[in-house]
């Protein structure tokens, strides 16, 4: 890479136009293959469009200045605009530039949140040529396709283990089934568990928030919103100390791990990837020895809306105590088809963690590329 002298001052609105999205409310959708956007992102279908894809939407009022890209032709509604290019321009390379212009904090309405077109026209920009702005594109949109890639084939992976989970242990066809006796409705030699005979359970806790030195790089602190659409939880919002940690060694979960949102959002369950606290919104488990810890996940997700079920006891806030969620009833199988199980299932999570990682990493390389490209720095000639 060398630097480049190509690129041009101007301002955004020398290129880009931001349109008005149109109205279409929940009662006028019709069941269609167009996605419909809103200004946090995708709130439904259609079965006509506003606009060809590839296109850019962007948050005008409520979720102000989120910038999101559609690939396929689409209804942008009426809290958003969306991007028409005046000029030459590629349409990949403006999505990535928008998102360096910090749009969310350009609010300039009061009372609802509100993005003003004229203040992103008046924004001063360097734009390459054409054929550079593909080049710079193209490098950004290869590691976005490669971490989409890696999430369609995570959503793959799991569904596998899901399917074969509820093949063995919903609907009793597991290997060699033909010759098992039924015994009360369940194959002889399986029995009936509470969570808390097979592994140990742990409620997580907040170390104390008015000393800042428990609060630092060293270890994962575990929270609902790192569980959601995650099998693995690979990054935290938060992290503690070793400090931290040393207030509450009790509550430290090792790898593979199951967490369970119990308070507020209860039925979402994750693993660990590594050593972990939680806090107290959050029951875990350490499977025991002879328990797959697959199987626990796999269990519990299955489960999953009993567990929101029983957090409702007639409160605002949706809570499942650690006593209750303790007690919860699983069928556990012979020691010999909880092994095939997890023998089976295990190379599908392993590589589902292993893709997690390279998505992490994939995204810090591309989050760092990104300024660095926009701003002129490297010419991509080769």
């Amino acid at each position: 890479m060398k630097m480049s002298t190509k690129w041009a001052d101007s301002i955004v609105g020398e290129h880009i136009e931001l349109v008005y999205g149109k109205s279409l409310p929940d009662r006028d959708r019709q069941k269609g293959e167009f996605p419909v956007y809103g200004s946090n992102g995708i709130v439904g279908q259609h079965n006509q469009f506003v606009t060809k894809g590839p296109g850019i939407v962007i948050g005008r009022k409520g979720t102000v200045g989120q910038v999101t890209l559609s690939k396929k032709d689409f209804w942008p509604i009426d809290t958003t605009y969306y991007v028409k290019l005046k000029q030459d321009g590629d349409i990949f390379y403006w999505f990535y530039l928008l998102q360096t212009f910090a749009l969310d904090q350009m609010n300039s309405h009061s009372a609802v949140p509100g993005l003003n077109r004229d203040n992103v026209y008046s924004i001063p920009v360097k734009v390459p040529s054409l054929v550079e702005q593909k080049r710079i594109a193209k490098i950004l949109c290869d590691l976005d396709n490669k971490i989409e890639l890696n999430q369609q084939m995570n959503k793959t992976l799991e569904a596998m283990a899901q399917a074969l989970f509820k093949e063995w242990f919903v609907d009793f066809r597991f290997p060699g089934y033909e010759k098992v006796k039924f015994v009360d409705g369940l194959p002889e030699g399986w029995e009936e568990k509470t969570i808390s005979e097979c592994g140990q359970v742990i409620c997580g806790k907040t170390p104390p928030t008015a000393d800042k030195e428990n609060y630092g790089v060293d270890i994962s602190f575990i929270t609902i919103p790192d569980m959601r659409g995650n099998p693995f939880v690979i990054k935290t919002e938060r992290r503690i100390s070793f400090k931290g940690a040393s207030t509450q060694r009790n509550k430290e979960l090792p790898p593979y791990s199951i967490c369970v949102s119990c308070i507020a959002t209860p039925g979402l369950v994750s693993m660990t990837s590594e050593a972990s606290h939680t806090n107290q919104q959050i029951n875990s488990i350490v499977s025991n020895r002879d328990i797959s810890p697959f199987f626990v996940y796999c269990t519990l997700l299955d489960k999953s809306e009993d567990i929101k079920t029983m957090g409702l006891g007639g409160t605002a806030t949706l809570n499942l105590n650690t006593g209750d969620f303790a007690r919860i009833k699983i069928v556990v199988p012979t020691d010999l088809i909880m092994k095939e199980f997890h023998t089976t299932v295990e190379p599908l999570f392993e590589k589902v963690l292993v893709n997690a990682k390279e998505s992490l990493r994939l995204c810090a390389l591309r989050d760092s590329l990104l300024p660095k490209l926009m701003n002129g720095g490297f010419s991509h000639d080769t």
